[in-house]
């Protein structure tokens, strides 16, 4: 009876942790929003998360929508502090960027209070200006 009792406390182990495994790092969706970061902050009472806005700036092309429907709201990995020097930037100069992020099947309070983690990000190279060409075949 003790064995049995002991081997069902193991299986029952076993499945709470691979729930666990599954929800904590199980990757639900990828993508890339583009948009300008309207903020990027350090937020919590226990645990300390970066959290940020990104403007998905729609154009008017959501009608009769509240302007809260075309905001992202994501978080940034603990240790990413590339990333979060780079949105802090971008955010600063309203640089149009695209945001390649994951979507977490949970949140826990010690990653982020989203979803949506940000793995990286691209600024909008702009090539710069080239002076006038001087035709040679004109008078």
């Amino acid at each position: 009876m003790k064995k049995a009792l002991i081997f069902t406390l193991i299986i029952l182990l076993a499945i709470a942790f691979g729930i666990f495994s599954f929800l904590y790092w199980g990757i639900y969706d990828e993508g890339v929003r583009a948009g300008t970061v309207l903020r990027i902050s350090k937020r919590g009472v226990i645990w300390k998360t970066y959290e940020g806005q990104l403007d998905l700036a729609s154009f008017g092309a959501l009608k009769n929508v509240s302007p809260l429907a075309g905001t992202f709201d994501f978080s940034v990995e603990p240790h990413s502090d590339s990333i979060v020097n780079l949105l802090e930037k971008v955010s600063l100069s309203g640089e149009r960027v695209n945001l390649r992020y994951i979507k977490r099947y949970m949140v826990f309070p010690w990653r982020g209070k989203t979803k949506y983690f940000i793995r990286g990000v691209e600024t909008s190279v702009k090539p710069s200006p080239q002076p006038p060409r001087a035709d040679p075949f004109k008078n």
